[in-house]
């Protein structure tokens, strides 16, 4: 039995391209959590210390969001079992679509309107590259001798 199903160069970039910012961010969140509030995304403005106070707890446990969600979106991009490749991009928008919608009803004073619409927009096209994911892995048919939810092919 054959556990992985072919899938184009495009999906798994897109994939790679989503994992890839959530990995390094969720790394630098936990490994240095007031360093990351304060400086996010390492430019002009500073993102998450637009939303203040900083909280260490909060903090690391978004960071540790972060790179669950990258990890497990890397790791369908290089192991493209359908399984995987569906609950993948699952796991992603349990996270980055409520992330885009707290952001979106809740513009910082801190942010100029253009520095806030940059953030949605940018919060927002995860979740569109997700659902995209999503969509593709669901619709492409499953190989004969995969197995199914259930278990059995």
């Amino acid at each position: 039995m054959t556990d992985f199903a072919p899938q184009p160069i495009w999906i798994r970039v897109l994939m790679l391209l989503l994992a890839l910012p959530n990995l390094v961010t969720g790394l630098w969140a936990v490994a240095a959590p007031r360093h990351w509030f304060d400086t996010f995304p390492g430019w002009a403005p500073a993102l998450v210390a637009a939303f203040p106070p900083y909280n260490q707890h909060l903090a690391t446990d978004a960071g540790s969001g972060l790179l669950a969600t990258g990890l497990v979106m890397g790791l369908a991009a290089v192991w493209p079992r359908r399984d995987v490749a569906i609950t993948a991009p699952i796991a992603f928008l349990a996270f980055a679509l409520p992330h885009f919608v707290w952001h979106a009803m809740n513009p910082s004073d801190a942010l100029s309107g253009p520095e806030d619409a940059v953030n949605d927009i940018t919060l927002a096209t995860a979740v569109v590259g997700a659902s995209v994911v999503l969509v593709w892995q669901w619709r492409r048919p499953a190989p004969a001798d995969e197995p199914t939810v259930g278990g059995s092919p």
